[in-house]
């Protein structure tokens, strides 16, 4: 076949335009990301080698070779896993498949790169940072299991457009040749790639080898030298997470959490352990210290890497844990799973399901001895994955109360200092108090200045601040030890019963012009009472309980999804003076145009306050507008 010319997908033009002209301070992360994508490489060959036999190809043992070679200024990493066909390498490297391009470009150009050089990796886009050391790059592969020794070679100079032909490739594998630019060629030196595979692949299970010169002594002149060349393996080869957690030293632990984890910063906490019994298998797992940047995105991957007796089944394996703790990184290793398992299979089979309970309560408890003891540390990790966390109070039933424990919250009794957990709010809540009041918000100035807030303020009781947009779902209906949540912008709120007589008192006084309220707003509310939360403010919207929360209608309505229409409930604070003038108002002429302008300015004001736009926001400027112009009037006279 000819030499076809291709040109890359607008989004990989302008991340090779960003990699070719960075000043990128880590540039060695090219040669860990090669090494990682070969060791990936060779996982896929030996796991389809179970069932595929012809994968094998009748060669040696499975291996990354790297060759460095100073006269032309190549340097080489070679794989003998699963490689590429022709619509395979064009499909791999020629675009990026990933929702979150956008996003990553806009990082790339940010400081965040810099800040952070794991996004690359993160971003699964590791092969394109080989453009920061090299003019151009050759690709040569050949599918493992094909016949015959048809390949394919794919190049380019990352100008925007690359080369594929068809040639001649005796081995299956992939070899990637790097032409190195005259200043990076110190990339070349032995002891710089002994460095960096050292650094950041010692614990790949494949051999990671290079021809080494060394000298010995001559066979045929006595006492003389010679130097030969000599395959070397570089890297240690042995998987971490088989080792004795006390021949493990911090640095490697880190290390393999930032190989698989694509993440700068070391983990809040690593959880290595074995388990024994009914289902025998190790895990190596972390929990991360900050949120990956691409969690967020639909196709974020979930779940630690499967081993089954040290082959890699899968590199993501989504059932070994559930969805609310998907921020856990790490790698599991069963003796008991068949090493032809699938997907189907894992869905049904009992050792996973006890493998995934195992694990989701070792992380639970990892979290919660996280909380008791290092507080601070905690609430680092919390502000992180907390919102996370929160899911599985809705979607894990029988783990709710232990996953409820390790909940933080700002109060109206901290502000901006600690959170506070339940239990702290529960051991120190008053002895006639029945629920756990709490309110939800935007950020915590907007929840600690809202009016909602007044009554509970002046009788001192605390209020937990919920700021994540599911909180109100998750938390609405649930119980807590015996104590029910409930919102105090939801239901009624009687917090002194010995209010109860005085109240009536005031329903009576003011019957007549709540009716007329009741009647002005009818298509709006569906009803007018009293209120017992409000002492400063005039009124305030509230729900029904058991109806969604303002907040929880934006998020769905955001998302496109119908939701029914409810109408709320508006409180009045009859202590407010505007209620007294209204009064004399309405007994002096209860037709009086004034009384209706000021009933539809005040459902306005509900709105504003729980944050919603006015009905009519012209009219309302308007109206508004009005009355200041009648009270100057009245100064100035």
């Amino acid at each position: 076949m000819s030499l076809e010319r291709l040109e890359f997908k607008t989004e990989v033009r302008q991340l090779l335009d960003l990699m070719i002209h960075s000043l990128y301070s880590h540039k060695e992360v090219f040669l860990r990301e090669l090494i990682s994508n070969a060791s990936d490489a060779i996982d896929r060959a030996r796991y389809e080698s179970l069932t595929n036999s012809a994968i094998l190809d009748n060669e040696g043992g499975w291996k990354i070779k790297i060759t460095a070679d100073k006269d032309s200024g190549t340097l080489t990493i070679s794989d003998n896993g699963i490689g590429m066909t022709k619509e395979e390498i064009v499909e791999a490297l020629g675009t990026i498949a990933h929702s979150g391009t956008k996003e990553f470009l806009a990082a790339l150009q940010s400081r965040a790169i810099k800040d952070n050089p794991e996004l690359i990796g993160q971003f699964g886009v590791g092969f394109y940072s080989s453009f920061m050391v090299a003019d151009k790059i050759t690709v040569l592969s050949r599918k493992a299991g094909q016949q015959g020794g048809g390949g394919v070679k794919w190049e380019s100079t990352g100008d925007g457009s690359f080369t594929i032909e068809d040639v001649e490739k005796v081995r299956k594998g992939t070899d990637v040749i790097l032409q190195l630019r005259e200043e990076e060629k110190r990339y070349l030196d032995e002891w710089q790639i002994r460095s960096i595979v050292k650094k950041y692949s010692d614990f790949i299970e494949h051999p990671i080898v290079m021809d080494v010169e060394k000298e010995q002594d001559s066979t045929i002149k006595k006492g003389e030298k010679v130097t030969i060349k000599e395959e070397e393996t570089l890297n240690s080869m042995k998987a971490i997470w088989l080792r004795d957690r006390s021949e493990v030293s911090e640095e490697e632990y880190n290390q393999f959490y930032k190989h698989i984890s694509h993440d700068s910063a070391a983990p809040a906490r690593v959880i290595h352990y074995k388990a024994e019994g009914t289902s025998e298998f190790t895990a190596l797992l972390y929990i991360p210290s900050h949120a990956p940047y691409d969690i967020l995105f639909r196709d974020y991957k979930i779940g630690p890497m499967l081993y089954v007796k040290r082959v890699q089944i899968m590199e993501h394996c989504e059932e070994l844990i559930p969805h609310y703790l998907r921020f856990v990184k790490g790698a599991v290793d069963s003796a008991d799973l068949p090493l032809n398992v699938s997907r189907e299979i894992l869905q049904h089979n009992r050792q996973v399901e006890i493998i995934r309970t195992n694990i989701t309560k070792k992380v639970l408890d990892t979290l919660g001895d996280m909380k008791k003891e290092r507080h601070e540390e905690y609430a680092k990790v919390y502000k992180e994955f907390g919102r996370i966390l929160k899911e599985g109070l809705h979607y894990d039933f029988t783990r709710r109360e232990a996953i409820a424990e390790l909940l933080l919250f700002p109060s109206t009794k901290t502000g901006d200092g600690v959170p506070r957990t339940l239990d702290d709010y529960i051991n120190d809540m008053r002895t006639d108090q029945e629920a756990v009041y709490y309110i939800t918000a935007t950020s915590l100035a907007e929840a600690l200045h809202s009016p909602y807030l007044e009554a509970f303020r002046n009788k001192d009781y605390e209020v937990l601040v919920m700021l994540d947009d599911i909180d109100d779902l998750v938390l609405g209906n649930f119980e807590y030890k015996g104590k029910k949540l409930k919102s105090i912008t939801k239901g009624d709120v009687d917090l002194d019963k010995r209010e109860k007589a005085e109240k009536e008192t005031i329903k009576k006084e003011y019957a007549k012009l709540m009716d007329l309220m009741k009647d002005v707003l009818k298509d709006d509310v569906k009803d007018v009472r009293l209120s017992g939360r409000l002492t400063d403010s005039a009124c305030c919207l509230v729900a029904d309980e058991g109806d969604l929360d303002p907040q929880m209608e934006k998020l769905l309505k955001a998302m496109g999804q119908e939701v029914p229409l409810k109408r709320r409930i508006l409180e009045i604070n009859f202590s407010h003076p505007l209620f007294s003038a209204m009064k004399a108002i309405f007994e002096k002429d209860a037709n009086d145009n004034r009384l209706r302008d000021f009933i539809q300015l005040l459902y306005d004001q509900a709105l504003l306050l729980e944050g919603s736009k006015p009905k009519d926001p012209a009219a309302f400027s308007k109206a508004v507008a009005k009355l200041m112009a009648e009270s100057a009037g009245k100064i100035s006279s």
